[in-house]
């Protein structure tokens, strides 16, 4: 295949930046997945809107909004004004502050599940507090995952997450493989790892397992490998095990928290968790991360029969960006996610219309809120992809990485897995620029594009 390239160097400070960081950063990032970024980890100098811009002036509709947390746009004003006030007042005080009560009593009022909740600074300590949680309360030591679903990058959170083909396991018994190493070994002996969307073989694994599950954690829609929604009767299956089991069933809305509505995705989708995990538009890129559930389940926190510490938990400044987040989506009200969805479908469809006139076979695929493109292989079937497994077989990486840096140049930013997000602050008008951009892109790859 042909490599993108851009004469002259568009990137020329970036690449300079990066290279000074190898001197004092380990890598050169602070996140290994920022490694990805090709033809070098960007470094930007600002943003606002939906428009970001890099060190180097090039400007970019910005469809990677922080991972996801950008949910409200670059530097909304209000939220600029909510953190600055209260870094007026103070940064940190390890101790309580009326904002704990006030972004509380908003999370209470806006997820029907959400009786009780405890502050984090992200979601990876979040997840870990929910399981702690759940074990404790069910007295039964194992946790029940998907492939292909994202909790963290913990010793407990990445288990079973997308391993190689060569270390998947059986269709019934899929492995129980971490991505990294240093790993403690009987941590993963703790989890049981099932395929999504498969109700039958969710059934089996339960079965396999009886008595024994504290807890089922998922994503309600799979955003981070494929973007997969659930298939009809998925979430009530899960619901309906855990009650059967006496197990927890926990919703990790890291990235569908506040994206799919002020509910979240289990207003959405129609069902009730028993804990929740919310992170990244929470806190709309400050670092706040939230657990959120039934109060009965809390008694051993509020104990301190389970430790639940952090000396930032709940930091004023966070908690000051955190209010203004949640105000903004009662703010917009019934026209979200409605707005946010028709945009992102508008966006899928003009992908879709210029992968068909280009004859690249880009299928995008989500609710819209979120979208995943998923570049077939050659001769691969058409359809939805619903499990991790498939999006393995069916998803070729390497043509979707040079398209995306054709995009890139034509300053269109999506992730790097090929995952899009829509911001509250994305119009119309930059939906359909970024299209225009698009399809230079897709001309490009079409023609530089070769198998090899």
């Amino acid at each position: 295949m042909t490599t993108p390239s851009s004469s002259p160097d568009r990137y020329a400070k970036s690449r300079a930046l990066f290279e000074r960081a190898q001197h004092s950063v380990a890598g050169g990032v602070n996140s290994g997945i920022r490694k990805m970024e090709a033809p070098v980890p960007l470094y930007f100098s600002h943003g606002r809107g939906s428009r970001l811009y890099d060190v180097d002036g090039n400007e970019y509709i910005d469809f990677q909004i922080g991972q996801g947390a950008i949910l409200y746009g670059h530097a909304p004003e209000g939220m600029a004004d909510a953190i600055a006030a209260q870094a007026r007042k103070g940064l940190h005080w390890a101790a309580q502050s009326e904002l704990e009560i006030e972004v509380a009593e908003r999370l209470q009022a806006m997820i029907p599940s959400a009786e009780r909740v405890r502050f984090n600074s992200s979601a990876t300590e979040v997840v870990l507090a929910a399981f702690r949680l759940a074990r404790a309360h069910t007295g039964k030591p194992l946790i029940l995952k998907f492939e292909g679903h994202y909790h963290g990058w913990g010793d407990e959170g990445l288990v079973g997450f997308a391993p190689p083909p060569d270390q998947w396991g059986t269709e019934d018994e899929p492995s129980q493989l971490h991505p990294s190493a240093g790993v403690i070994k009987e941590v993963l002996e703790q989890f049981v790892v099932a395929r999504w969307n498969d109700i039958p073989h969710l059934h089996k694994r339960v079965a396999q397992f009886h008595g024994r599950i504290a807890a089922i954690v998922f994503e309600p829609c799979c955003c981070n490998t494929s973007c997969m929604e659930p298939v009809p009767g998925m979430l009530e299956a899960i619901r309906e095990l855990c009650n059967a089991e006496g197990a927890l069933m926990i919703a990790d809305e890291t990235i569908t928290g506040f994206r799919f509505g002020a509910g979240g995705a289990q207003q959405f989708y129609g069902v009730k968790p028993d804990l929740t995990i919310l992170g990244k538009a929470i806190g709309g890129g400050v670092p706040f991360a939230a657990l959120a559930g039934r109060e009965a389940l809390f008694s051993t926190i509020t104990s301190g029969k389970v430790v639940h510490a952090g000396t930032l938990n709940g930091n004023p400044l966070c908690l000051a960006a955190s209010k203004w987040c949640l105000d903004e989506i009662l703010r917009v009200g019934s026209d979200h996610p409605k707005s946010v969805k028709n945009l992102g479908v508008l966006l899928m469809e003009g992908l879709r219309s210029l992968a068909d006139k280009y004859g690249i076979p880009l299928r995008p695929q989500g609710p819209g809120l979120v979208f995943h493109t998923t570049m077939l292989k050659p001769g691969a079937s058409e359809g939805t992809i619903a499990e991790y497994r498939d999006y393995a077989r069916r998803h070729d990486a390497p043509r979707w990485a040079h398209l995306r840096r054709c995009l890139l140049d034509e300053g269109v930013r999506a992730i790097e897995r090929g995952l899009w997000f829509i911001s509250l602050a994305v119009s119309r008008a930059d939906i359909l620029e970024a299209l225009q951009r698009a399809e230079v892109a897709f001309a490009r790859h079409a023609r530089e594009w070769k198998h090899v």
